[in-house]
């Protein structure tokens, strides 16, 4: 399926969550922010969320640092 993440369009397996998708990315979950079409998701809610073809996620990564 399609989903347009950070303003790209990728190709994707069906049936990911947020989780799955950013295992999927490689992205560490313990330091991002995601917000699924235009509303911000709770990280305890994740692996609950089940992405359809053509959301629209944007996915924030902390960085530390001085």
């Amino acid at each position: 399926m399609k989903l347009r993440v950070n303003g790209e369009e990728r190709e994707v397996p069906e049936d990911l969550t947020i989780e799955t998708l950013l295992t999927h990315l490689e992205v560490r979950t313990s330091r991002v922010a995601v917000e699924k079409n235009r509303t911000i998701v709770p990280k305890s809610e994740y692996a609950g969320t089940t992405l359809r073809e053509g959301d629209e996620l944007e996915i924030v990564s902390f960085v530390g640092g001085g």
